[in-house]
């Protein structure tokens, strides 16, 4: 079984003989994507301070190798959590720190019943970070107006999320804006600099994850700003 990579940027200081300090919590990340969401959450580590998060967070991203680089269904990635999570390796602390499963409801649009299932099991231990129809609609939001030019407008096509060519709609729609392919170009990383954008035009839009079949939603800027009040 091939061990999970964590990828963290915690108290880099300029010589080793600094004093380390713990850190208030620390929030792991585990997510559905092996690269977009990896892109992105690794951006968010790297810019921590610049993005105004708390010294005294850690921000963790779970990488998935081996074996396990392809697991992506949300139970999957629940088991894979509740295996990591007990591994002593990875230095989860139960009673301080935070796991957050990251995924996109559209696998569920027509089996609501395993939808709230999962839900109903997953909430209990786990933050769940969700975007329906997928990630690219957070990412859409890092785009000024974004929201009522191209999402409003486009909400039923959005929703239907249509394959065309060998893209989802909103992949492609992305594509159009942004200039890049969400799923192969690592610069859509850098869109974490403009999470202000996202986390203000995200208010506007469902932001419940348990309401998210049929709407179209994500509250993964609401986690962030989360993370960013965290120790305040």
């Amino acid at each position: 079984m091939a061990p999970i990579h964590i990828y963290a940027n915690w108290n880099k200081r300029s010589a080793d003989s600094d004093e380390k300090v713990e850190p208030y919590r620390k929030y792991y990340f585990i997510c559905e994507g092996q690269n977009t969401e990896a892109w992105y959450f690794q951006n968010i580590i790297d810019n921590k301070k610049e993005l105004g998060i708390h010294s005294l967070i850690e921000i963790c991203l779970m990488e998935k190798t081996g074996e396990d680089e392809g697991v992506s269904n949300p139970k999957s990635l629940f088991n894979l959590a509740e295996r990591e999570k007990s591994n002593p390796n990875n230095g989860f602390d139960a009673k301080h720190d935070k796991m957050i499963i990251v995924f996109d409801t559209d696998i569920y649009q027509t089996k609501p019943q395993e939808f709230r299932n999962f839900y109903e099991l997953a909430k209990k231990e786990y933050m769940l970070a969700v975007t329906n129809p997928s990630f690219e609609l957070f990412l859409l939001l890092h785009y000024k107006d974004s929201l009522i030019n191209v999402i409003i407008p486009e909400e039923e096509k959005i929703l239907a999320n249509e394959k065309i060519g060998n893209q989802r709609y909103i992949a492609k729609r992305f594509s159009a804006i942004s200039g890049m392919n969400s799923k192969k170009n690592p610069k859509v990383g850098t869109l974490a600099k403009k999470v202000d954008i996202a986390i203000e035009q995200e208010k506007s839009i469902n932001q419940d994850a348990e309401s998210a079949l049929g709407s179209l939603t994500s509250n993964i800027g609401r986690i962030i700003e989360q993370i960013r009040n965290d120790v305040g």
